[in-house]
Parts: structure tokens; sequence; C-alpha cells
């Protein structure tokens, strides 16, 4: 692939899913990866210390550097996509917060996912909107502590989830820093979701390059590894490193047939991280 000056990560909530959730890492690591991103990988939003403690030392143990942690986001698999903007939900997401924080310290990770949430059509979505700046802003001192980035991220597949372009995103966070004073909001560009989305992806990487703090890359249609679709993948990847992003990106994709067989595009010695 083109962007080989950009160092590649794991997503190991979609990936490796052969295996148990702590068996993972270490499988990475066999498989020449040096880093790694999650979702939350506990059921709920404030796990037990023991639980806690065997994620990290997993991650420890394989050699593999945590690069991206979501905070809490909910039920995924009955359709919630985050706690940001739901109003009755405050106290836990900020529950969660001193969690994903405390983990992000102790592994060394920066950058901090936090889905916006869908909206509730039996709340003002005005309102759902304050509650996640207050949120936004929260979370942001808590990874500001560590030097680390909250990102916002643009998605598809869920028709209740209001921030589907990288301008939504960014309306977001200016209306985080104006209304707060917090600006170390990132805009995670997931390079799949945006392209389902109908988002000009080329336009967005142009104007978009310095608020740009992630990357997450599948292809097009079906989500699945480079080169099963039609996203210029390589293209975008040039581009970004063409306009200064040197950060990661990360293989947020749901493999076609094994793990192991949907790696295949990408030479081993490509996927240990700077």
């Amino acid at each position: 692939m083109a962007g080989g000056r950009l160092p590649y990560a794991v997503n190991l909530s979609l990936l490796f899913t052969e295996l148990p959730l702590l068996e993972r890492p270490a499988a990475a690591r066999e498989a020449g990866f040096t880093a790694a991103e999650f979702w939350w990988p506990f059921a709920e939003a404030v796990p037990s210390d023991d639980a806690v403690d065997a994620f990290v030392g997993a991650l420890r143990d394989a050699g593999v550097q945590l690069i991206g942690l979501n905070f809490f986001a909910g039920d995924m698999a009955a359709g919630d996509r985050g706690l940001v903007s739901v109003p009755n939900r405050r106290s836990e997401f900020r529950d969660n917060v001193d969690v994903v924080v405390g983990i992000g310290d102790r592994l060394g990770c920066r950058a901090f996912n936090a889905l916006y949430g869908n909206r509730n059509h039996d709340a003002d979505p005005s309102a759902q909107d304050e509650v996640a700046l207050e949120n936004l802003a929260i979370a942001g001192r808590a990874a500001g502590a560590l030097g680390g980035t909250v990102l916002v991220e643009p998605v598809s597949g869920a028709p209740d989830y209001p921030l589907l372009t990288a301008a939504d995103a960014v309306a977001v966070m200016d209306r985080v820093a104006a209304g707060t004073g917090v600006t170390n909001l990132g805009l995670l560009c997931d390079l799949y979701h945006l392209t389902v989305n109908g988002d000009d992806v080329a336009q967005v990487i142009s104007s978009c390059a310095d608020r740009i703090a992630h990357v997450q890359i599948a292809d097009a249609p079906g989500r699945h590894e480079p080169g099963t679709g039609a996203i210029d993948l390589d293209g975008h990847l040039e581009q970004l490193a063409s306009a200064g992003y040197s950060g990661w990106v990360a293989l947020e994709y749901k493999p076609s047939t094994t793990t192991a067989e949907s790696l295949g595009w990408l030479p081993r010695d490509r996927r240990a991280g700077a």
C-alpha cells in the first residue's frame, strides 16, 4: 500500500475475534503488530479492579502498545453508540472517564474515542447537545492531564447517530472549545464511515488536516480488509501523509475470512509501529 510512511495498529475489538479478548494482544504480536486499539473492552462502565488489571496485564505481557481506547458506549450490540449526549446517563459516562484515563495512564495511551450517542426522540436535540458539550469538556480535561486527546467520530450504519460527516464532528469540537475552553478534541477520520456517509474524503483531508487526530480504515462496501472494496485507501493515506498527518492508521475492519488471511494485503515488515 501507499501511505507507507504511516504506522499501522490493529483494532482488537474487530480483529482476532477468533480468540478470547485477553488472548488477542499476544496473537497480534505474533502476527507482527506492536500497537493496538480497543473499543471499550468491558460490559460495564466501571469494571472491577481485577478485570482492569487483567486487561492491562494482557497488553503488557504481549509487548503491545495501547494507542487508542473508546469510552464506554453502552450496549453496542443492541444499537447504542455512545453516552456522550445521553442526558439520563451523565453519571455513568463521567464515572467511566476516570477508568478510561486511568488505563491510559498505566499503558501510555493518549487517544480516547468518545462516541457521541444516538438521538433520543423523547429529548430535545439541543438539550442533548448541551449534555455532550459538558461531557466532552470533562473528558477533555481528564485526558489533557495526560497530554491526551479526546476523539470525536462520524459514524455510519446508525440511523439515530447525528454526526455523519467530518463537518458535523468539527462543529462539535468548535462548540466545546468556544463554550468551555477545552481544545484537546480531535477528529477521528475513519475512511470507511466517511465514505459510506457520502463525505468527500479528499476534501476532508485537505480542509481538516490540522484537526485529524486519528485514522481508521476499512474498505467499502462490506467494511472488510483493504482490497475487498472500492475505496482509494492508498490515495487517501498518501494524501494524509503529504498533508502532515504522522499518527496511527488503525485497521478497524471485519475480516472477510480469518484474521490471519485478511492480513495478507499488509506485508509483515509493515505491521510493526514506528
